[in-house]
């Protein structure tokens, strides 16, 4: 079983005069099928702290271990190979190559593992029939809708079978009717999949359908209530 933990992580960032604190002593624990939703307004440090659990950005102090690994004890090649088969990422902007088909996005990331096996081809078919783009796998995304787009890139986070995944703002572009069908395609994939999700959003239809939620006050994690 997968599991996610994040010990007493700070951030800071220098200015001309003192540091800037944006996260102040950050824990939290997630297992295998578990998901949670971290809210709270533009500027609290949501992106600040899913950038250090995705290994993006180095915390100040403090410690994050997944499945019993601290990635930042790693140098870069092995960090990069960590993070691109233990973590998928799904943005608010969805990231996908313009020049490359739903099929090709997809498989991008299996090009680090030595690209895609034959078994892996069939997974990224499957995991698009999934989202429900099994009649848009060999168009380019300026032929996709928002929603479509972010079905893509939801894809593409599950096609290596990572332990976590990260979701900053994945329904911040769309609108309401798409939004919600977004979050509960998320939420049901992701059980499907038994991986740990964590959901930065400002939704409350989003964050509703998270099994735990938080918010982030004054650089500090609490249970919402």
């Amino acid at each position: 079983m997968s599991e996610l933990a994040v010990q007493d992580v700070t951030k800071e960032f220098p200015t001309r005069g003192e540091p800037l604190l944006v996260l102040r002593g950050v824990s939290l624990t997630l297992k295998s099928g578990e998901n949670m939703a971290i809210i709270g307004p533009s500027g609290s440090g949501k992106s600040t702290l899913l950038h250090i659990i995705g290994t993006l950005d180095d915390p100040t102090s403090g410690t994050v271990t997944l499945d019993g690994q601290n990635p930042f004890a790693l140098a870069e090649p092995e960090l990069a190979q960590f993070r691109n088969q233990k973590i998928g990422f799904v943005f608010q902007d969805h990231h996908l190559l313009p020049q490359c088909t739903v099929l090709e996005n997809v498989l991008i990331p299996t090009i680090a593992t030595g690209g895609p096996s034959r078994e892996l081809s069939g997974r990224a078919k499957e995991l698009i029939r999934r989202v429900g783009l099994d009649d848009r796998s060999d168009h380019r995304p300026a032929e996709l809708s928002g929603g479509e787009r972010q079905r893509a890139a939801i894809a593409r986070a599950l096609i290596l079978s990572p332990a976590l995944i990260l979701a900053d703002e994945p329904t911040g572009n769309l609108d309401r009717t798409t939004a919600s069908s977004i979050a509960d395609l998320l939420a049901e994939i992701q059980q499907e999949e038994e991986v740990m999700l964590i959901a930065v959003t400002h939704s409350a239809a989003l964050a509703s359908t998270m099994n735990k939620r938080f918010v982030i006050d004054d650089g500090r994690l609490q249970v919402d209530s």
